[in-house]
């Protein structure tokens, strides 16, 4: 499994031609408290950087925008009813949705761990 990073602070784990993806937890810690999650539905195309995903927190509502090209294949239906989940596990329990990888080219314009964090740290 490789996990990537977008500097919109979504993760996407990469087993195959599936990607699971969610919110960083930089991300989560912006938004605070997780009080309702907008999950994309299963067979919905997805486009590179286009919103799939709405997540509101007490301070704000915010997109969630698609890493890559593709097709959604499981939403994390879970998080209707616990969107606490993205607070308190952000890139395990708390994934957003799984998507068909439509070009795996396109991962190659996303951040590994190491120069995410980077980019976090840039942020001051």
């Amino acid at each position: 499994m490789t996990v990537k990073f977008s500097k919109d602070h979504e993760w996407i784990a990469v087993t195959g031609t599936t990607g699971r993806v969610g919110i960083t937890d930089y991300a989560q810690a912006q938004l605070g408290d997780i009080v309702f999650v907008e999950l994309p539905a299963v067979g919905k195309a997805l486009t590179k950087g286009g919103e799939a995903a709405v997540v509101e927190s007490v301070k704000a509502a915010s997109e969630v925008y698609s890493p890559v090209t593709g097709t959604v294949t499981a939403a994390n239906e879970p998080l209707a009813d616990e969107p606490a989940l993205v607070n308190s596990d952000p890139q395990g329990a708390g994934w957003f949705f799984e998507v068909e990888i439509a070009d795996p080219s396109e991962l190659e314009t996303l951040l590994d761990e190491a120069a995410y964090q980077d980019y976090v740290a840039s942020l001051g």
